[in-house]
């Protein structure tokens, strides 16, 4: 497949589908594509296609699946628009492109030989919980307890947005926060890292009963 170079290569590239809930489309806006004018198309479509894929089904689908909508903050990033905001001394908070293989920047794979995939996302029915209690670590437990396909995760002050990643080799099983308390929350070697942390967010969950689309709340009949 030829990188798209037209509107209607574009449109149809977009229109691909990678889960039976996400498309191409809604992981390619960019803020500093727009600002800066640089297109936000991947050199490598078909590995974008199967990166992506790949962290649809095994990680955002199961999240929307059991808390409800996920809003997509941003995701794939070019190499062009990568390197754009990593420039300047980090100007738009992009990390640099050899940093962000097989994360933002989809169609290229990690000097390991490694495809994945990273999504910056919002989970809506979170953003009530986190305004009352400022509790991310609930989210946090939850994904790492339920969501064994994540690789690394990396929460963000405002609504608790966070990147979530998929990775092609073992996953890193890693979280980090900007949110104090900031640093590691666990990795592999901490104590914390196995067993089950239901704790954490048992009351997050009870929050979910008469959220549209949540079923992790829900009591099983």
């Amino acid at each position: 497949m030829q990188p798209p170079r037209s509107v209607k290569s574009l449109e149809n590239f977009g229109r691909i589908q990678l889960s039976k809930s996400f498309f191409m489309r809604d992981f390619l806006y960019s803020e500093i594509s727009q600002i800066e004018k640089i297109p936000n198309i991947p050199d490598d479509p078909e590995l974008a296609i199967e990166a992506g894929k790949a962290l649809c089904e095994n990680v955002l689908e199961p999240i929307q699946d059991a808390l409800g909508r996920i809003c997509i903050r941003s995701a794939y990033r070019s190499c062009a628009v990568n390197a754009k905001g990593s420039e300047n001394g980090n100007q738009y908070n992009c990390a640099r492109n050899e940093t962000n293989y097989a994360s933002h920047i989809w169609d290229v794979r990690d000097d390991t030989g490694h495809m994945g995939a990273t999504a910056c996302i919002v989970v809506a029915s979170f953003v009530p919980y986190y305004e009352r209690t400022g509790d991310w670590q609930a989210l946090a437990w939850w994904i790492h307890d339920n969501i064994p396909a994540y690789s690394s995760i990396c929460f963000f002050p405002r609504l608790a947005a966070f990147n979530i990643n998929w990775y092609e080799g073992e996953p890193k099983k890693t979280i980090r926060s900007y949110i104090p308390p900031k640093g590691y929350l666990t990795k592999p070697g901490m104590e914390n890292h196995s067993g089950s942390h239901v704790s954490a967010y048992e009351e997050y969950l009870q929050t979910l009963a008469e959220w549209p689309g949540a079923t992790a709340g829900v009591p099983k009949s």
